[in-house]
């Protein structure tokens, strides 16, 4: 497999990864000082953190230690386990689907990415891929839809103002010149796809009929059961409800060698990789690595899901245009939300997932890492759902018994592009961050550079 890196997508042929993928004018307060901070770097352990006997005796070594057990932290394991033949470990402060992962719509999605942004390769990789590991499963002789929850639904991508319509015209146009499948439709070609939709005389859409989506909960358990074919062999292990509390150096070569967590030390001989979510930043803060700042921070999201929902029949994935404009906040809402500790978006997203549940969305906002249900955000994901499908506004939200609420908190970066790569300074220590809402089709793990890992002498 080639590697695609999201740096290498700047034309300034600078190597350091994690600079080209944290550009942004945030960045200024240490940019000029990374050369030479690259000899600054270090850990300091507290005595209070320094390993006691019993916690040495509990520890275990490994070529790579992954700290998060996300789609992405686990894909990534998945990669070195089955193409680099390496031995993983991998560890989080809870459980596989707890964070950003199991919250999300699972969309694999095209429609909503942008044609020449930094990120686009990416998401063009991370696609093929989902759709490689959905055809391998076929090849089993079993369902993607039963395994993973594989849908090719194909996505909406609905505007109703002239601005709207003029860019998703555009958008179309470009998408298939790159060699996508796309198709503007009218407001009466809408109506015949979606009849439970309504936009207007005037609306539209942009339709990509290869664009999918998957559960996320079975494809965790799926990567995860297949991750633990390699354990009888010594080549994978995982701690979970076991948070990582520091890193550890070595005495004889002053390089950090090892993770410690509240239960054990996880030796990474050749890497460890950072694949926390929103919580990676205050985690590599936490560890406190004499490093440039990454300024991921959570981003709260609500879910509706309506369980055995009938009254409206939906063909394909839908978001309206204005979720593109949510998606990635401007450096003017950063400070918003610092100063006001939240920043509240709606767009309209609609599904049926893999169980037959209607699954609508979306809320974004700055809220820290509450995971409380503000149910006034849920009426208005359900009021905002209620202006394109004219059937939810007769009915009543209180009414509805089966529901529930996901919530999750994306990780954010103030200029939209994740954080993949080492840190500087710190060669053997990688991050997997800052997807924001986009994890799913931003993360396949190729994007890292593994051959430099595979490598390392051991």
């Amino acid at each position: 497999m080639e590697s695609i890196y999201l740096h290498s997508l700047n034309p300034n042929p600078n190597p350091n990864p994690l600079s080209r993928s944290t550009s942004g004018p945030w960045r200024s307060r240490f940019a000029p000082n990374l050369r030479s901070s690259n000899r600054l770097l270090r850990i300091r352990r507290p005595r209070s953190l320094a390993p006691p006997l019993a916690l040495q005796r509990r520890s275990s070594d490994h070529d790579v230690v992954v700290v998060g057990a996300g789609i992405v932290g686990l894909a990534i394991a998945r990669h070195l386990l089955l193409h680099c033949g390496l031995s993983v470990a991998v560890a989080d402060a809870g459980v596989p689907c707890s964070g950003a992962t199991g919250a999300g719509q699972g969309y694999v999605w095209m429609a909503h990415k942008t044609l020449g942004s930094d990120a686009w390769q990416l998401a063009v990789r991370s696609k093929q891929l989902w759709e490689e590991m959905a055809d391998g499963v076929a090849r089993e002789g079993l369902d993607p839809q039963h395994i993973l929850g594989w849908k090719k639904t194909g996505s909406l991508l609905i505007g109703r103002s002239a601005e709207e319509l003029t860019t998703l015209e555009e958008r179309v146009k470009v998408f298939t010149e790159a060699g996508l499948r796309a198709e503007y439709l009218s407001s009466s070609s809408l109506s015949s796809m979606e009849p439970a939709l309504e936009v207007g005389k005037e609306g539209g859409a942009a339709f990509l009929p290869d664009d999918c989506q998957l559960d996320a909960h079975q494809t965790v358990s799926f990567i995860e059961k297949r991750n633990k074919s390699f354990a009888p062999e010594g080549r994978y292990a995982e701690f979970y409800n076991d948070p990582a509390i520091g890193l550890l150096r070595s005495d004889r070569s002053g390089a950090i060698e090892a993770v410690q967590t509240s239960e054990k030390i996880l030796y990474g001989k050749k890497a460890i990789v950072i694949a926390a979510g929103a919580w990676s930043g205050s985690l590599m803060r936490s560890f406190d690595v004499n490093a440039p700042d990454v300024p991921v921070k959570p981003r709260k999201g609500h879910l509706l899901v309506l369980e055995n929902f009938n009254e409206i029949k939906l063909n394909h994935g839908l978001m309206e245009a204005g979720y593109i404009d949510h998606q990635v906040g401007t450096s003017s809402d950063s400070a918003t939300a610092d100063s006001e500790q939240t920043l509240l978006s709606i767009s309209m997203t609609a599904t049926i997932d893999a169980k037959g549940n209607l699954v609508l969305g979306s809320s974004r906002q700055f809220s820290g890492f509450c995971r409380e249900v503000d149910e006034s955000i849920i009426k208005r994901i359900w009021d905002r759902a209620g202006e394109f499908f004219p059937t939810l506004r007769t009915i009543s939200l209180d009414s509805l018994r089966k529901r529930q609420i996901r919530i999750g908190h994306r990780p954010y970066m103030p200029d939209g592009k994740p954080v993949i790569g080492p840190v500087p300074g710190l060669p053997n220590i990688l991050l997997a961050t800052g997807h924001e809402g986009s994890g799913l089709s931003l993360e396949f793990p190729d994007s890292i550079h593994y051959s430099s890992v595979a490598s390392k002498d051991v």
